[in-house]
């Protein structure tokens, strides 16, 4: 016999049972806070010493970062950088421009003496001395015995322009000398003859026969733009001593100086206040750069002395440059 299919009632499936819940685990008990607490005194009672040896070199190890350690640096106060300044131009001076300017020049000056035969007339007579012609700038005449038969008749001062031994001076230096010797800063002396004169600038130019290996010429500057309260110096030989330098200021420009007597007048002058003497002309006058602006010629003095008062007077280097064939500034 057929038996009849089976069909379920419901559209939906029916639902499966449901698993069984998993056992639950027995709850753990905390540890309550006064075991734990009585653990760690228990601990730090066995390692006591451990632990105080481990804090002090802790202490140690961070006092010792914190010195070395960077640190923000509290500002300086005025009293401080001031006393710092001090302290150390105390330790290392500073410079002066003047002995900066007077280094740079003095490779480049040397020492002009004239000489006059010595000898005698017929008649038994010393033979005449010349003058120079600016006698206020003028050295004295002290014989020398350097050159037999001859007589030192005037010291002054040159620069080397050129560092082929071309030397610039004051005419009234060598003018009438039968004989012109230079000697250069490294004591070498030389022989020097006059290649060219300028009367209205009272300059004349020298050449050496013989000149050192390490020639230095000056650095030559414009006057254009001098100013009167420039500081300048004067490098010579004063009375044949030297080098000497001595400072000053410019004092004026454009000025005019006539010969004691009367023979002759410059005009366009530098007047400077710095030193100058019987022995100086012919010498650099040179700013605090080191470079030359006039060539010292003349001082005036009221009392017709041949000393300095204050007044000294420079031929400018462009009427210098120009009489030794250079090009101009």
């Amino acid at each position: 016999m057929k038996k009849a299919p089976l069909y379920s009632r419901s559209r939906r499936g029916v639902a499966a049972p449901e698993a069984p819940p998993p056992p639950t685990a027995a709850p753990v008990e905390a540890v309550p806070p006064p075991a734990r607490l009585a653990r760690a005194r228990a601990f730090a009672a066995r390692h006591e010493r451990k632990l105080w040896a481990l804090a002090l070199l802790l202490i140690v190890v961070l006092a010792m970062v914190w010195r070395t350690g960077p640190r923000p640096a509290a500002p300086l106060t005025i009293e401080q950088i001031d006393h710092l300044v001090r302290k150390s131009i105390e330790e290392k001076p500073l410079t002066s421009a003047a002995m900066l300017a007077y280094d740079k020049i003095i490779p480049s000056v040397v020492r002009v003496v004239g000489y006059d035969r010595r000898g005698e007339t017929p008649h038994g007579d010393k033979k005449p001395r010349r003058e120079p012609v600016e006698s206020e700038s003028a050295s004295p005449k002290n014989e020398t015995t350097e050159l037999p038969g001859f007589e030192e008749r005037g010291v002054g001062t040159g620069v080397v322009i050129v560092d082929n031994g071309t030397i610039l001076t004051n005419l009234h230096v060598v003018m009438g000398a039968e004989r012109v010797r230079v000697t250069f800063m490294d004591g070498l002396e030389a022989d020097a003859k006059l290649v060219s004169v300028m009367p209205e600038h009272d300059l004349a130019v020298l050449r050496a026969q013989k000149i050192p290996d390490d020639l230095f010429s000056a650095t030559m500057r414009s006057t254009g733009d001098l100013a009167p309260g420039d500081r300048v110096m004067a490098v010579g030989f004063p009375f044949g001593i030297g080098p000497s330098a001595s400072e000053g200021i410019v004092s004026g420009l454009k000025r005019e100086f006539r010969s004691p007597e009367g023979e002759r007048v410059l005009t366009n002058l530098i007047q400077f206040d710095a030193a100058a003497n019987p022995g100086n002309s012919g010498g650099p006058l040179v700013t605090m750069e080191g470079e030359v602006v006039g060539i010292v010629t003349a001082i005036l003095n009221p009392t017709k002395q041949r000393v300095f008062v204050g007044i000294g007077f420079a031929v400018p280097i462009e009427n210098a440059a120009a009489g030794a064939g250079m090009p101009p500034f």
